[in-house]
């Protein structure tokens, strides 16, 4: 039986980040009362870039208009490979169906089975919904992931190691658990796209918004998974994910923070050109996320009512 003591880097994401995100949430959840309807919109709006985004990082040829196309059952103008139209649409079936089950069903094995089998469905059933079997083996990069009469009880563990642990800031235990999961690749097919749906389930389960993992930031993503597989066994490193999953969540959050307070949403460039500030400087902020833009569509955006200070 595996049992997961593996322990997370104390402070790895600093007290004022903590308080930032913890500033957001609150008005968040303020401003989301009798929103429900807005929240949806923008839901919907974004899927198309949460599929392209979650496909690209496992290398799909399809554009995000394209994406955007075949979730809307339109002609798509080149010549796409029915696995790709499928993978499309699956992944937008799972991401829906997560939304609307996050008060009615825990992070179990039983879960991660079903989303693997809608992700799955009509691209290959011989596995889909299940995990590997006795001689399928798999490999990532270097990366050999675990022989697959372990992998039940590396996940049970790894539950475990998530339920049982309630003195990590949540963004390092999800983080640890995507890490976790994508280490034992318990899946032939599809690991990557679930790990990242289960990110946001976790999320959801917690009463904040879902997040876009980006394929822009597919390397510094990448890099999280080498610095977790190269740390001490008992102390694994979660720091880079961290990061990535700290910067997203500010970013969700402050998009929908802009539409719920009802602002006019203008690109930071033409944020920039009004205030005649330097667009290079604020996209560098906003990347960095210390002011309030996000993206749609790839495009830097903030709302137009945003006070800038020298000292954002």
């Amino acid at each position: 039986m595996f049992v997961n003591k593996t322990l997370v880097s104390k402070m790895a994401i600093k007290k004022d980040l903590k308080q930032k995100i913890d500033d957001l949430k609150k008005e968040y959840d303020v401003l989301r009362q009798g929103k429900d309807s807005l929240l949806d919109i923008v839901f919907e709006a974004e899927l198309p870039e949460s599929v392209y985004n979650s496909n690209a990082i496992e290398n799909s040829t399809l554009t995000i208009a394209e994406t955007e196309k075949i979730l809307l059952d339109l002609e798509v103008s080149r010549d796409v490979s029915v696995r790709e139209i499928f993978e499309a649409k699956n992944l937008a079936s799972v991401f829906e169906y997560i939304k609307g089950k996050v008060d009615t069903r825990a992070v179990d094995k039983d879960l991660m089975l079903f989303l693997h089998k809608m992700l799955i469905s009509n691209i290959d059933q011989s596995i889909a919904g299940r995990f590997r079997a006795q001689g399928e083996y798999v490999r990532v990069g270097t990366h050999i992931a675990p022989a697959p009469e372990n992998v039940e009880a590396m996940l049970d563990a790894t539950l475990v190691g998530y339920t049982s642990n309630h003195t990590s800031y949540f963004l390092e235990k999800i983080s640890l658990f995507h890490l976790d999961f994508e280490h034992i690749h318990p899946f032939n097919d599809g690991n990557g796209r679930i790990g990242r749906v289960l990110i946001n389930y976790q999320l959801l389960q917690l009463g904040f918004p879902p997040v876009i993992i980006r394929d822009k930031e597919k390397q510094t993503y990448y890099k999280s998974f080498g610095e977790f597989r190269n740390s001490a066994a008992s102390k694994r490193k979660t720091t880079t994910l961290d990061k990535v999953l700290a910067s997203a969540l500010l970013e969700s959050l402050h998009k929908r923070i802009a539409y719920m307070k009802g602002e006019k949403i203008i690109t930071v460039a033409d944020y920039a050109k009004k205030q005649e500030l330097s667009s290079s400087v604020l996209l560098n902020k906003a990347k960095r996320q210390t002011i309030p833009a996000f993206r749609e569509k790839g495009v830097w955006k903030i709302g137009e009512k945003f006070v800038y200070k020298l000292e954002e």
